[in-house]
């Protein structure tokens, strides 16, 4: 049994506090009376993976057993979730790889020989070869690859399915492949609670006509918490379009939830509450930290992307999606959910690396504020950690540039949409459509290994709810230029974010620090 949730008050004998920045990390002492949020203690993971596989295969929840409903000359298509999850990545045999090898030999076992394997990606960028393989492993790589792994391609309109629209009128059209197929498997990474469940299929393997109806500002506006699917517009606008899916294809759905081992061995000071730190512990922080510091800017995003985590499997359940997904949530709520008394004024988090789902996205400020003010700020069930009006610190070296390749889109956002406004209305009125019809980044999105060019339109609404809410956002160690254009403010220190922060609070303000990683989800009452 792992301890619960907890929150600490900072007194006098409070140690300093681990804050993540990107590609790196250091201690910081908080104020007297400050409040730490902690997640639970990482959960033991199942101890015989492949086992809890295949009980979960042969026990499915509301519906026959995955053999029963496979035979021979059916058109099968497993679907799996893209390298956005989970973050960071795990490390080796991916529980996806471990799932997709079970359904394969059940399927061939029935006979079934039309099987295609297809990345959710949506309009996230394309997984290179490397990465596909990486997740699915070897043998299905070799067996399957190039003609029948692919990733989804949103932009190839003959291989996409109009299904008609839903009751609130928003468009249904997903990947032909999958819509046409006797029964889709989706094998799922629950790492959040806003991930999994009716999104998966409906987003994951939509296109820009399906999504701009909940990828929108209005929409991201009226959901309070991405993390509680039913106060969430997002999620019932998924619910509708996963109601007209079913009426067209079966969907099986296979659901895994991890514990929270988020950082290997070598780091695992950093899965710890700093009070609990043994010496070896201390020393390894200080030989870590040096060792980041000093190397070549290069090097050290190399070793960061390539970090995998040791986490460890704390479920596995398939069947019909509405069935599956309560007992997910129940596991992610076991892992992360610590109840919290009260708001805060300031709300401090610190923003780690994002890992090769973004690929070099420390360099894209967009990115950055999108992990800050969509993820982190919505990582609550009920209401936000910071109260109305309050102010966001996050630990982040905002850069002032972009990797010129691969987010060809966000470039030109950032340096001709926001000079205009930060106004996610207006920006959604006037250039959304003109981003995400243009022929360059279409072309970029199919054959490259950019995101689409509504992708950094996304992001920026991913924070509206955040900038309604908030009085002021800071982040400590941000290029200036570049928060001033995104409309935040830059501190040096922590210390200058506090005294700033005082400005919009008041001289005694309450502050909470959401320590994450590992995650916590913030139950504020």
């Amino acid at each position: 049994m792992s301890r619960p949730g907890f929150v600490l008050d900072v007194d006098e004998r409070t140690p300093p506090l681990v804050m993540h920045q990107g590609e790196g990390f250091r201690l910081e002492r908080l104020p007297l009376g400050s409040k730490v949020i902690y997640p639970p203690d990482s959960l033991p993971g199942i101890r015989d993976v492949d086992a809890a596989i295949r009980h979960a295969l042969l026990n499915p929840h509301g519906t026959e057993p995955l053999p029963e409903l496979l035979r021979a000359g059916m058109r099968l298509t497993i679907v799996f979730d893209d390298l956005s999850l989970p973050l960071p990545q795990m490390q080796t045999p991916d529980v996806r790889q471990r799932i997709i090898e079970q359904v394969l030999e059940m399927a061939a076992a029935k006979g079934v020989d039309d099987v295609e394997l297809i990345a959710a990606n949506a309009l996230h960028r394309r997984m290179t070869p490397a990465e596909l393989r990486r997740t699915v492993g070897d043998r299905v790589f070799h067996a399957f690859f190039p003609e029948h792994l692919k990733n989804h391609d949103a932009e190839d309109h003959d291989n996409l399915l109009h299904m008609g629209q839903t009751r609130h009128g928003e468009d249904v059209e997903i990947n032909r492949r999958a819509a046409e197929s006797d029964l889709i498997v989706y094998v799922n990474i629950t790492l959040t609670a806003m991930s999994g469940g009716a999104k998966s299929v409906s987003v994951g393997l939509a296109s820009y006509r399906s999504l701009r109806h909940h990828h929108n500002v209005h929409t991201l506006r009226h959901s309070n918490s991405f993390n509680d699917p039913p106060n969430s517009a997002m999620h019932h606008s998924y619910e509708r379009m996963k109601g007209l899916i079913d009426e067209h294809v079966k969907v099986f759905t296979i659901e895994t939830t991890l514990n929270n081992d988020t950082f290997p061995s070598s780091m695992g000071f950093l899965n710890k509450r700093e009070w609990e730190w043994n010496v070896r512990d201390q020393a390894t922080y200080l030989a870590v930290k040096r060792a980041n510091e000093l190397m070549p800017k290069k090097t050290r995003r190399r070793i960061w992307q390539n970090t995998a985590a040791p986490y460890g499997v704390t479920g596995v359940h398939a069947g019909l999606q509405s069935e599956v997904h309560p007992l997910t949530l129940q596991n992610v709520h076991r892992q992360q959910l610590t109840e919290v008394n009260g708001q805060a004024d300031i709300a401090i988090w610190g923003l780690p690396y994002i890992c090769p789902y973004n690929v070099n996205s420390v360099m894209n400020p967009i990115l950055v504020m999108s992990l800050g003010l969509g993820y982190f700020f919505n990582l609550y069930k009920n209401k936000p950690i910071v109260r109305q009006g309050g102010v966001a610190i996050f630990y982040h070296p905002v850069p002032n540039e972009f990797h010129p390749v691969h987010h060809p889109s966000y470039i030109d956002f950032f340096e001709e949409i926001l000079t205009e406004s930060t106004d996610p209305v207006l920006l959604e009125t006037k250039y959304e459509e003109q981003f995400a019809t243009d022929p360059w980044y279409i072309q970029l999105y199919r054959n490259s290994y950019a995101y689409h060019g509504v992708h950094p339109f996304y992001m920026w609404y991913w924070g509206a709810h955040a900038m309604q809410h908030l009085g002021d956002v800071i982040f400590v160690g941000g290029n200036r230029k570049t928060t001033q254009r995104m409309g935040f403010r830059a501190a040096t220190t922590l210390a200058d974010a506090l005294e700033m922060a005082k400005d919009t609070v008041g001289g005694s303000p309450s502050i909470s620090y959401h320590h994450a990683p590992p995650l916590a989800l913030a139950d504020v009452r």
